[in-house]
């Protein structure tokens, strides 16, 4: 695929106009948009940014993190603290994101999703209240690993970091990771999976392949 040169500020406006043209598969009233990337990535970024054009807009928008969607850490460190393969499988709570994020915003759901679950800082449930997501609502959920799930995204974003990239920007203490985005990799392949793709080796200069 030939990628071309655009800014986030750019990006994030394609993304735009490209939800507001879009329906929902499945006669949702919602969108469920997903912006998939290693941590390295500024996934969280580029949905707020999303987000923020959208409320312009004159959409209600939801902007959920995976990382509140982490399993007890007596789950996440059954096999240690730096098992590659557990954090690729086994650290997120894929369940949870079924029934608590996606499920209510099936066709007929009721739209209160919760937008988090677990926090990792005091390993206990965050007891957050459920948000209401109106009619004509969005959802941008970020974080790594979303494809290869079956979520029903309307609309999917991948920031890919080549292997180098991903190394010299994930802290060293995290560098125990890398084989488990190989092996997204290997058996995903998100940048073909996702509808967009974006290239995030330079913070400052994204390149991307268009909406297709």
């Amino acid at each position: 695929m030939r990628l071309e040169a655009i800014t986030w500020e750019r990006l994030a406006d394609a993304l735009v106009g490209r939800v507001m043209e879009t329906e929902a598969e499945d006669g949702s009233p919602w969108l469920r948009i997903g912006v998939d990337g290693a941590p390295a990535a500024p996934t969280g970024a580029l949905a707020e940014r999303v987000a923020e054009a959208l409320r312009l807009r004159g959409r209600g928008v939801l902007v959920v993190g995976t990382g509140g969607f982490l399993r007890p850490a007596s789950l996440r460190y059954e096999y240690g603290r730096e098992d590659p393969d557990s954090y690729y499988s086994g650290w997120f709570d894929t369940g949870a994101l079924w029934r608590e994020v996606f499920g209510p915003l099936e066709a007929g759901g009721s739209g209160r999703v919760l937008p988090d679950l677990w926090d990792p800082a005091t390993d206990r449930a965050t007891r957050s209240p459920h948000v209401e997501l109106p009619p004509g609502g969005v959802l941008l959920l970020h974080g790594p690993f979303l494809l290869g799930h079956w979520f029903p995204f309307d609309l999917s974003v991948h920031l890919r970091l080549s292997s180098a990239a991903l190394r010299r920007r994930t802290q060293e203490s995290e560098r125990w990771t890398l084989p488990a985005f190989e092996r997204y990799e290997d058996e995903v392949g998100p940048g073909e999976a996702a509808d967009v793709l974006v290239r995030a080796d330079d913070a400052n200069r994204p390149a991307w392949g268009g909406l297709g």
